[in-house]
Protein backbone atom coordinates (compact mmCIF):
# COMPACT_ATOMS: atom_id res chain seq x y z
CA UNK A 1 0.00 0.00 0.00
CA UNK A 2 1.59 3.30 -1.08
CA UNK A 3 2.17 6.00 1.48
CA UNK A 4 -0.11 9.04 1.23
CA UNK A 5 1.52 12.25 0.08
CA UNK A 6 1.11 13.86 3.49
CA UNK A 7 3.04 11.02 5.13
CA UNK A 8 5.84 11.30 2.57
CA UNK A 9 5.99 15.05 3.12
CA UNK A 10 6.09 14.57 6.91
CA UNK A 11 8.94 12.08 6.66
CA UNK A 12 10.89 14.34 4.33
CA UNK A 13 10.28 17.36 6.58
CA UNK A 14 11.47 15.42 9.62
CA UNK A 15 14.64 14.33 7.84
CA UNK A 16 15.44 17.83 6.55
CA UNK A 17 14.66 19.55 9.84
CA UNK A 18 16.86 17.04 11.71
CA UNK A 19 19.72 17.81 9.36
CA UNK A 20 19.23 21.55 9.80
CA UNK A 21 19.31 21.18 13.61
CA UNK A 22 22.42 19.03 13.32
CA UNK A 23 24.17 21.61 11.13
CA UNK A 24 23.17 24.39 13.53
CA UNK A 25 24.62 22.42 16.46
CA UNK A 26 27.86 21.95 14.53
CA UNK A 27 28.06 25.69 13.85
CA UNK A 28 27.60 26.49 17.54
CA UNK A 29 30.22 23.94 18.55
CA UNK A 30 32.65 25.33 15.97
CA UNK A 31 32.38 28.76 17.53
CA UNK A 32 32.66 27.55 21.13
CA UNK A 33 34.93 24.54 20.72
CA UNK A 34 37.94 26.34 19.26
CA UNK A 35 40.57 27.22 21.88
CA UNK A 36 41.76 30.84 22.07
CA UNK A 37 44.07 31.87 19.22
CA UNK A 38 46.86 32.42 21.74
CA UNK A 39 47.20 31.30 25.37
CA UNK A 40 45.44 33.57 27.84
CA UNK A 41 47.67 35.53 30.21
CA UNK A 42 46.89 36.05 33.85
CA UNK A 43 46.14 39.75 34.40
CA UNK A 44 47.42 41.55 37.50
CA UNK A 45 45.41 40.89 40.63
CA UNK A 46 44.29 37.42 39.67
CA UNK A 47 42.98 35.44 42.66
CA UNK A 48 44.68 32.46 44.22
CA UNK A 49 43.29 29.14 43.00
CA UNK A 50 43.32 25.66 44.56
CA UNK A 51 43.26 22.61 42.28
CA UNK A 52 41.94 19.38 43.79
CA UNK A 53 42.92 16.30 41.77
CA UNK A 54 41.65 12.89 42.95
CA UNK A 55 43.73 9.91 41.85
CA UNK A 56 42.79 6.26 41.72
CA UNK A 57 44.84 3.76 39.80
CA UNK A 58 47.03 4.20 36.76
CA UNK A 59 45.18 6.07 34.02
CA UNK A 60 46.63 6.33 30.52
CA UNK A 61 49.57 8.77 30.44
CA UNK A 62 49.00 9.55 34.10
CA UNK A 63 52.46 11.05 34.65
CA UNK A 64 51.82 13.49 31.82
CA UNK A 65 48.29 14.45 32.84
CA UNK A 66 49.20 14.95 36.51
CA UNK A 67 52.47 16.59 35.49
CA UNK A 68 50.57 19.19 33.47
CA UNK A 69 49.31 20.54 36.83
CA UNK A 70 52.85 21.78 37.52
CA UNK A 71 53.23 23.56 34.17
CA UNK A 72 50.46 26.12 34.53
CA UNK A 73 51.30 29.72 33.62
CA UNK A 74 49.45 31.11 36.62
CA UNK A 75 51.11 33.09 39.41
CA UNK A 76 49.29 31.79 42.50
CA UNK A 77 47.90 28.29 42.72
CA UNK A 78 48.21 25.13 44.77
CA UNK A 79 47.62 21.48 43.90
CA UNK A 80 45.98 19.07 46.30
CA UNK A 81 46.29 15.46 45.15
CA UNK A 82 43.82 13.14 46.87
CA UNK A 83 44.09 9.37 47.24
CA UNK A 84 41.62 7.26 49.17
CA UNK A 85 44.14 4.55 50.05
CA UNK A 86 47.82 4.66 50.96
CA UNK A 87 48.32 1.69 48.64
CA UNK A 88 47.03 3.41 45.54
CA UNK A 89 49.50 2.82 42.66
CA UNK A 90 49.21 6.46 41.57
CA UNK A 91 50.82 7.72 44.80
CA UNK A 92 54.47 7.08 43.79
CA UNK A 93 53.88 9.09 40.60
CA UNK A 94 52.38 11.95 42.60
CA UNK A 95 55.27 11.91 45.05
CA UNK A 96 57.87 11.98 42.26
CA UNK A 97 56.12 14.91 40.59
CA UNK A 98 55.94 16.89 43.83
CA UNK A 99 59.64 16.27 44.50
CA UNK A 100 60.56 17.28 40.94
CA UNK A 101 58.73 20.63 41.20
CA UNK A 102 59.66 22.18 44.55
CA UNK A 103 58.66 25.63 43.30
CA UNK A 104 54.99 24.66 42.98
CA UNK A 105 52.79 24.40 46.06
CA UNK A 106 51.54 20.82 46.07
CA UNK A 107 50.47 18.27 48.67
CA UNK A 108 49.28 14.68 48.75
CA UNK A 109 46.32 13.91 51.00
CA UNK A 110 45.35 10.33 51.82
CA UNK A 111 42.08 9.20 53.35
CA UNK A 112 38.46 8.48 52.53
CA UNK A 113 35.54 10.64 53.73
CA UNK A 114 32.44 8.62 52.96
CA UNK A 115 29.87 11.37 52.64
CA UNK A 116 28.08 9.70 49.71
CA UNK A 117 28.00 6.64 47.48
CA UNK A 118 30.12 8.54 44.93
CA UNK A 119 33.73 7.32 45.26
CA UNK A 120 35.27 10.32 43.52
CA UNK A 121 33.36 12.80 45.63
CA UNK A 122 34.41 11.02 48.83
CA UNK A 123 38.01 11.22 47.67
CA UNK A 124 37.72 14.96 46.97
CA UNK A 125 36.29 16.02 50.33
CA UNK A 126 39.64 16.27 52.14
CA UNK A 127 41.05 18.34 49.29
CA UNK A 128 38.12 20.76 49.42
CA UNK A 129 38.51 21.15 53.18
CA UNK A 130 42.29 21.66 52.93
CA UNK A 131 42.11 24.17 50.06
CA UNK A 132 43.40 27.60 51.08
CA UNK A 133 41.74 29.55 48.25
CA UNK A 134 38.22 30.76 47.64
CA UNK A 135 38.43 29.57 44.02
CA UNK A 136 38.61 25.77 43.81
CA UNK A 137 38.93 23.55 40.75
CA UNK A 138 37.96 19.88 40.95
CA UNK A 139 39.85 18.20 38.11
CA UNK A 140 40.05 14.52 37.24
CA UNK A 141 43.45 12.87 37.08
CA UNK A 142 43.12 12.12 33.35
CA UNK A 143 42.65 15.76 32.28
CA UNK A 144 45.62 17.17 30.37
CA UNK A 145 45.84 20.81 31.45
CA UNK A 146 47.13 23.45 29.01
CA UNK A 147 49.33 26.21 30.49
CA UNK A 148 46.40 28.67 30.51
CA UNK A 149 44.01 26.16 32.11
CA UNK A 150 43.13 28.37 35.07
CA UNK A 151 42.87 31.55 32.99
CA UNK A 152 40.38 29.92 30.63
CA UNK A 153 38.27 28.66 33.52
CA UNK A 154 38.20 32.08 35.18
CA UNK A 155 37.50 33.86 31.86
CA UNK A 156 34.24 31.93 31.54
CA UNK A 157 33.07 33.14 34.96
CA UNK A 158 30.79 36.00 33.96
CA UNK A 159 27.95 37.63 35.99
CA UNK A 160 25.29 35.10 36.95
CA UNK A 161 27.70 32.16 36.91
CA UNK A 162 27.59 29.49 39.59
CA UNK A 163 29.99 26.97 38.08
CA UNK A 164 32.40 26.72 35.14
CA UNK A 165 33.11 23.38 33.47
CA UNK A 166 34.78 21.87 30.44
CA UNK A 167 33.75 18.82 28.44
CA UNK A 168 36.57 16.35 27.86
CA UNK A 169 37.89 16.01 24.31
CA UNK A 170 39.28 12.57 23.54
CA UNK A 171 42.86 12.62 22.24
CA UNK A 172 45.72 10.13 21.81
CA UNK A 173 43.36 7.43 20.54
CA UNK A 174 44.74 3.97 19.75
CA UNK A 175 42.57 1.63 17.67
CA UNK A 176 39.00 1.76 16.45
CA UNK A 177 37.26 1.38 19.81
CA UNK A 178 39.27 4.23 21.23
CA UNK A 179 38.23 6.36 18.26
CA UNK A 180 34.61 5.37 18.82
CA UNK A 181 34.87 6.62 22.38
CA UNK A 182 36.44 9.79 21.02
CA UNK A 183 33.49 10.13 18.64
CA UNK A 184 31.14 9.93 21.62
CA UNK A 185 33.11 12.51 23.59
CA UNK A 186 33.92 14.98 20.82
CA UNK A 187 31.48 15.25 17.96
CA UNK A 188 28.48 14.11 19.99
CA UNK A 189 28.63 14.90 23.71
CA UNK A 190 30.83 18.01 23.60
CA UNK A 191 28.84 19.35 20.66
CA UNK A 192 25.51 19.05 22.44
CA UNK A 193 26.93 20.36 25.69
CA UNK A 194 28.00 23.55 23.91
CA UNK A 195 24.55 23.81 22.33
CA UNK A 196 22.93 23.54 25.76
CA UNK A 197 25.26 26.24 27.06
CA UNK A 198 24.41 28.52 24.12
CA UNK A 199 20.70 28.08 24.91
CA UNK A 200 21.23 29.01 28.57
CA UNK A 201 20.78 25.39 29.69
CA UNK A 202 24.42 24.60 30.46
CA UNK A 203 25.06 21.54 32.58
CA UNK A 204 28.08 20.41 34.55
CA UNK A 205 30.71 17.94 33.42
CA UNK A 206 32.75 16.49 36.25
CA UNK A 207 36.11 16.40 34.42
CA UNK A 208 36.89 20.04 35.29
CA UNK A 209 34.72 22.13 37.61
CA UNK A 210 35.59 25.61 38.89
CA UNK A 211 33.73 26.63 42.04
CA UNK A 212 33.75 29.70 44.20
CA UNK A 213 33.79 28.25 47.69
CA UNK A 214 30.99 30.50 48.98
CA UNK A 215 28.46 29.14 46.49
CA UNK A 216 28.87 25.53 47.49
CA UNK A 217 29.37 26.22 51.20
CA UNK A 218 26.21 28.33 51.38
CA UNK A 219 24.29 25.41 49.91
CA UNK A 220 25.53 23.02 52.60
CA UNK A 221 29.07 22.17 51.56
CA UNK A 222 30.70 19.69 49.23
CA UNK A 223 28.71 16.79 50.68
CA UNK A 224 25.65 18.25 48.93
CA UNK A 225 27.14 16.99 45.66
CA UNK A 226 26.32 13.52 46.97
CA UNK A 227 22.59 14.09 46.57
CA UNK A 228 22.92 12.49 43.13
CA UNK A 229 25.06 9.48 42.33
CA UNK A 230 26.97 11.70 39.86
CA UNK A 231 28.45 14.84 41.38
CA UNK A 232 28.11 16.80 38.15
CA UNK A 233 24.35 16.18 38.01
CA UNK A 234 24.06 17.31 41.64
CA UNK A 235 26.18 20.38 40.83
CA UNK A 236 23.93 21.30 37.90
CA UNK A 237 20.78 21.13 40.03
CA UNK A 238 22.37 23.01 42.92
CA UNK A 239 23.53 25.87 40.68
CA UNK A 240 20.18 26.15 38.89
CA UNK A 241 18.27 26.14 42.18
CA UNK A 242 20.23 29.23 43.19
CA UNK A 243 19.26 31.04 40.00
CA UNK A 244 22.78 30.77 38.55
CA UNK A 245 24.15 29.21 35.38
CA UNK A 246 26.69 26.57 34.51
CA UNK A 247 29.03 27.93 31.83
CA UNK A 248 31.65 26.25 29.64
CA UNK A 249 35.20 27.25 28.82
CA UNK A 250 36.19 28.37 25.34
CA UNK A 251 37.78 25.27 23.87
CA UNK A 252 37.48 22.05 25.93
CA UNK A 253 40.42 20.32 27.60
CA UNK A 254 42.05 17.10 26.47
CA UNK A 255 41.61 13.61 27.90
CA UNK A 256 44.15 11.12 26.46
CA UNK A 257 42.30 7.85 25.82
CA UNK A 258 44.91 5.32 24.72
CA UNK A 259 43.71 1.78 24.03
CA UNK A 260 40.04 0.95 24.52
CA UNK A 261 37.91 -2.16 24.11
CA UNK A 262 34.27 -2.61 23.12
CA UNK A 263 33.32 -3.62 26.66
CA UNK A 264 35.07 -0.59 28.16
CA UNK A 265 33.34 1.84 25.80
CA UNK A 266 29.97 0.16 26.23
CA UNK A 267 30.11 0.10 30.06
CA UNK A 268 31.09 3.75 30.27
CA UNK A 269 28.42 4.93 27.83
CA UNK A 270 25.83 2.69 29.50
CA UNK A 271 26.66 4.21 32.87
CA UNK A 272 26.39 7.75 31.57
CA UNK A 273 23.07 6.98 29.85
CA UNK A 274 21.59 5.57 33.05
CA UNK A 275 22.83 8.53 35.06
CA UNK A 276 21.39 11.08 32.59
CA UNK A 277 18.05 9.30 32.59
CA UNK A 278 17.95 9.09 36.38
CA UNK A 279 18.96 12.72 36.98
CA UNK A 280 17.19 14.48 34.08
CA UNK A 281 14.46 12.15 32.72
CA UNK A 282 12.60 14.84 30.75
CA UNK A 283 15.78 15.91 28.99
CA UNK A 284 16.69 12.28 28.35
CA UNK A 285 13.41 11.59 26.54
CA UNK A 286 14.35 13.27 23.22
CA UNK A 287 17.96 12.02 23.15
CA UNK A 288 17.16 9.38 20.54
CA UNK A 289 16.34 12.18 18.11
CA UNK A 290 19.87 13.59 18.43
CA UNK A 291 21.35 10.77 16.36
CA UNK A 292 21.00 10.28 12.61
CA UNK A 293 19.32 6.87 12.53
CA UNK A 294 15.69 8.07 12.50
CA UNK A 295 16.33 10.93 10.00
CA UNK A 296 18.15 8.45 7.72
CA UNK A 297 15.28 5.95 7.85
CA UNK A 298 12.78 8.74 7.21
CA UNK A 299 14.77 9.97 4.20
CA UNK A 300 15.04 6.47 2.74
CA UNK A 301 11.34 5.74 3.13
CA UNK A 302 10.29 9.14 1.79
CA UNK A 303 12.58 8.82 -1.24
CA UNK A 304 11.42 5.29 -2.05
CA UNK A 305 7.75 6.14 -1.61
CA UNK A 306 8.01 9.16 -3.88
CA UNK A 307 9.83 7.30 -6.64
CA UNK A 308 13.20 8.88 -5.93
CA UNK A 309 16.50 7.09 -5.40
CA UNK A 310 16.84 6.01 -1.77
CA UNK A 311 20.56 5.53 -2.37
CA UNK A 312 21.00 9.12 -3.50
CA UNK A 313 18.91 10.46 -0.60
CA UNK A 314 20.81 8.41 1.96
CA UNK A 315 24.21 9.26 0.49
CA UNK A 316 23.41 12.96 0.38
CA UNK A 317 22.26 13.01 3.97
CA UNK A 318 25.33 11.03 5.09
CA UNK A 319 27.74 13.39 3.33
CA UNK A 320 26.10 16.44 4.91
CA UNK A 321 25.77 14.87 8.36
CA UNK A 322 29.21 13.34 8.76
CA UNK A 323 31.00 15.86 6.58
CA UNK A 324 29.93 18.65 8.92
CA UNK A 325 31.09 16.68 11.97
CA UNK A 326 34.47 16.05 10.35
CA UNK A 327 34.67 19.78 9.60
CA UNK A 328 33.90 20.49 13.27
CA UNK A 329 36.82 18.33 14.39
CA UNK A 330 39.17 20.02 11.92
CA UNK A 331 38.12 23.55 12.89
CA UNK A 332 38.47 22.81 16.61
CA UNK A 333 41.76 20.95 16.25
CA UNK A 334 40.34 17.64 17.50
CA UNK A 335 41.93 14.37 16.37
CA UNK A 336 41.07 13.07 12.90
CA UNK A 337 42.16 9.93 11.06
CA UNK A 338 40.95 7.69 8.24
CA UNK A 339 39.01 5.78 10.90
CA UNK A 340 37.07 8.83 12.09
CA UNK A 341 34.04 8.42 9.74
CA UNK A 342 33.86 4.71 10.62
CA UNK A 343 34.00 5.54 14.34
CA UNK A 344 31.20 8.11 13.95
CA UNK A 345 28.97 5.62 12.14
CA UNK A 346 29.65 2.89 14.74
CA UNK A 347 28.83 5.37 17.51
CA UNK A 348 25.52 6.25 15.88
CA UNK A 349 24.63 2.58 15.45
CA UNK A 350 25.22 2.09 19.18
CA UNK A 351 23.11 5.10 20.23
CA UNK A 352 19.66 3.43 20.02
CA UNK A 353 20.80 0.43 22.09
CA UNK A 354 22.39 2.73 24.66
CA UNK A 355 19.24 4.84 24.78
CA UNK A 356 17.14 1.78 25.60
CA UNK A 357 19.72 0.63 28.13
CA UNK A 358 19.49 4.03 29.81
CA UNK A 359 15.89 3.30 30.78
CA UNK A 360 16.92 0.05 32.45
CA UNK A 361 18.59 0.69 35.81
CA UNK A 362 20.57 -2.53 35.59
CA UNK A 363 23.44 -0.98 37.54
CA UNK A 364 27.07 -0.50 36.66
CA UNK A 365 30.54 -0.79 38.12
CA UNK A 366 32.47 2.40 38.83
CA UNK A 367 36.07 2.01 40.02
CA UNK A 368 35.32 -1.27 41.76
CA UNK A 369 31.97 -0.12 43.16
CA UNK A 370 28.78 -1.91 42.08
CA UNK A 371 26.30 0.95 41.85
CA UNK A 372 22.89 1.88 40.53
CA UNK A 373 21.62 5.13 39.05
CA UNK A 374 19.11 5.42 41.91
CA UNK A 375 21.99 6.52 44.17
CA UNK A 376 22.67 3.22 45.88
CA UNK A 377 25.92 1.38 46.41
CA UNK A 378 26.05 -2.39 46.39
CA UNK A 379 29.70 -3.26 46.99
CA UNK A 380 32.02 -0.82 48.77
CA UNK A 381 35.54 -0.74 47.41
CA UNK A 382 38.35 1.75 46.82
CA UNK A 383 37.49 5.32 45.94
CA UNK A 384 38.66 7.40 42.99
CA UNK A 385 37.80 9.24 39.82
CA UNK A 386 37.13 8.28 36.24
Amino acid sequence: MPLPDIAIAALAAFSVSSLVIHLASVAIAMRRGRPPRSPLKAPPGTPAVSIVRPVCGLDHRLTETLGSSFQLAYPDYEILFCAASAGDPAIPIVQRLISAHPGVKARLLVGDDRVSVNPKLNNCVKGWVAATSSWIVLADANVLMPPDYIQRMLAAWTPGTGLVCSPPVGTDMTGLWSEIEGAFLNGYQARWQYVADALGLGFAQGKSMLWHRDILESAGGISMLGQEVAEDAAATKLVRQRGLRVRLVQGPFSQPLGQRSLSTVWRRQQRWAQLRRASFPLLYLPELLAGPLLPFLAALVAASASGQSALVAGAGLAVAWYGSELALARVCGWPLSWRSPIAMICRDLLLPALYVQGWRDTGFEWRGNAMRADNTLATPAHRGAE
